[in-house]
C-alpha cells in the first residue's frame, strides 16, 4: 500500500502525528522517535528568535540540512524485494523546475552498491582502435559540459492503462525527475579510442549486483550521450550512480546505466534481457516493438491533483510539468471540461531540449464537478494523446494492458466538495 502525501498547503496545518508518520517511513528508527523528517535535524523553536543567538556558523559540520518543517520524501513502491524496487518523486511539492538530488526518483534492480571512486574505472573496448580504461581522475581531466535534462522511467504510471488505481501524482507520475548534470560527452571518449568502421551500437554495463546492461545506438551516443559525475552542483548521489552514470537525454530511464564501468562497441545490438523480455512494447497485433527508446511528449497537472481538497469555490492557479524526449516543449494546453475545450497555458520556465518545463493556468472554480487535463505539444509537432488514442495503437493486452511508455493525458476529477481524484475521462 502506498503512503500518500498531501500538498504543501495542507502540511502547514497537519497534525504532528501526520508529520511523524512521514518521517518514520523515510528515516530510520532514531529519527522517527523524535519525529524529525529525513534530511533534517531537530532544534528547539524559541518563542522569539530575535531574543536569542542562533546556531553558530558551520555548526552542522560543513554540510547543511533542510528545515525540520519540510517533510516531503520519496516513497518506495511496495515491491516484495526492497533491492529490486523504485521510489517516487513528490512532484506536487517541488519548487521550481529542478528536482532536489535527495528527492530524485530511484529505480534499482540489485540494490545500491558502495563504490570507492579511487578503485573505479570505465573500460571502453570492442570495435575501437585503442581500447582503454579510464580512471576517475582521467575522466575529470577531460573537457566537461553541464546541462539540464529530465530522466523518466518508461514504467511511469504502468498500473494506469486500464483503470485508475493510484491516488496521488507522486504515485502516478513520480518516476520523473529533472537535474542539472555535469560530465563528459561520449564523443570525447570516442575520439580518445577511435571507432572502427561499422561501429553502430554500444553496450553500457553497470557495476551493481544486477550488472545492468543496455544496447544504445551509436548515433545517439555520438549526438549527446554524457558520462555524468555531477548532479545539481555536487557529485551524483550513490542511488543515482556514484561515481559515474550514463546520461542519455530523452531516452527511457533504464538506458541511463548507473555505476557505469564498461562500454563495448559493436556493429549490432546485444539483445540483453532488459531489451528483449523487458522494456519492449507489445502492440495491438501481438508483435513486440523493440528499442522504443525515446520518451514521447507528456504533461501532468500537479496542482490540484489526486488526494488534494480545494477549500471552496474561487480563484486558483493550475500548475504542472510538461516534457518531451524528442526536443523542447513547444506549448501546453489546459482543459477544465474533460478535453472538450482547450486553452493555452503559460510556460513558467524556458524550454530546453529534453528538459521539463513548468506551466500554469489561471482558473476560477464555480464549485461544480469538473475534470482537469493538460496536453503537451513538442517542437516536432507531436501532440500528447488521449488514453483511447494510445490504446488504439498499442492494444489492450493482459490484466494491465501495456506496461511501458504510458504518455496519455492525465485526468483529475474535482468533486463538488473540492476533493480531487484520479479518473479516466
Amino acid at each position: 500500500m502506498y503512503v500518500t502525501h498531501n500538498n504543501r498547503r495542507r502540511f502547514l496545518f497537519a497534525a504532528g502525528s501526520t508529520i511523524g508518520a512521514a518521517a518514520a517511513f523515510a528515516a530510520g528508527t532514531a529519527q522517527a522517535e523524535d519525529k524529525t523528517p529525513a534530511g533534517a535535524k531537530r532544534f528547539d523553536v524559541p518563542e522569539d528568535p530575535t531574543k536569542e543567538q542562533g546556531r553558530p556558523v558551520a555548526a552542522d559540520g560543513g554540510y547543511g540540512s533542510r528545515s525540520q518543517f519540510e517533510t516531503e520524501v520519496r516513497v518506495r513502491h511496495p515491491t516484495p524485494n526492497e533491492n529490486t524496487s523504485w521510489s517516487l518523486t513528490p512532484l506536487a511539492a517541488l519548487v521550481g523546475n529542478v528536482t532536489p538530488s535527495g528527492l530524485h526518483f530511484e529505480r534499482h534492480h540489485g540494490g545500491i552498491p558502495t563504490i570507492d571512486p579511487a578503485r573505479h574505472g570505465l573500460v571502453l573496448h570492442g570495435m575501437v582502435d585503442a581500447p582503454k580504461r579510464f580512471t576517475m581522475d582521467d575522466i575529470k581531466r577531460m573537457p566537461s559540459i553541464t546541462r539540464k535534462h529530465f530522466i523518466e522511467c518508461s514504467g511511469n504510471g504502468l498500473t494506469e492503462w486500464k483503470k485508475p488505481t493510484l491516488k496521488t501524482v507522486q504515485q502516478t507520475h513520480g518516476l520523473l525527475s529533472t537535474s542539472e548534470w555535469t560530465g563528459v560527452l561520449f564523443s570525447t571518449f570516442a575520439r580518445e579510442v577511435g571507432l572502427k568502421p561499422g561501429s553502430a551500437w554500444v553496450l553500457a554495463e553497470g557495476a551493481d549486483a544486477a550488472v545492468m546492461t543496455r544496447s544504445i545506438p551509436m548515433e545517439k551516443m555520438l549526438k549527446d550521450a554524457m558520462i555524468a559525475y555531477g548532479q545539481n552542483g555536487e557529485a551524483i548521489r550513490p542511488e543515482q550512480g556514484y561515481p559515474i552514470r550514463l546520461l542519455l537525454p530523452g531516452y527511457e530511464g533504464n538506458t541511463h546505466i548507473k555505476w557505469l564501468r564498461r562500454m563495448e562497441v559493436s556493429d549490432k545490438p546485444f539483445m540483453t534481457r532488459e531489451e528483449t523480455s523487458k522494456y519492449s512494447d507489445l502492440m495491438a497485433d501481438g508483435r513486440a516493438r523493440l528499442f522504443t527508446l525515446d520518451m514521447d511528449a507528456k504533461s501532468v497537472i500537479t496542482f490540484p491533483s489526486g488526494d488534494m481538497r480545494l477549500p471552496g469555490p474561487g480563484s486558483y492557479t493550475i500548475s504542472g510539468f510538461a516534457w518531451s524526449g524528442r526536443g523542447r516543449v513547444q506549448s501546453v494546453d489546459v482543459s477544465c471540461d474533460s478535453g472538450r475545450t482547450w486553452y493555452p497555458a503559460r510556460l513558467d520556465s524556458t524550454p530546453e531540449p529534453m528538459c521539463t518545463v513548468r506551466f500554469s493556468f489561471p482558473w476560477r472554480w464555480d464549485g461544480s464537478p469538473v475534470v482537469l487535463q493538460s496536453r503537451c505539444t513538442d517542437e516536432t509537432g507531436y501532440i500528447q494523446p488521449t488514453l483511447a488514442e494510445l490504446i488504439a495503437i498499442r492494444g489492450d493486452h493482459g490484466p494491465s494492458a501495456s506496461i511501458y511508455h504510458l504518455n496519455a493525458i492525465q485526468s483529475w476529477g474535482v468533486s463538488q466538495n473540492g476533493g480531487v481524484s484520479n479518473v479516466h475521462a
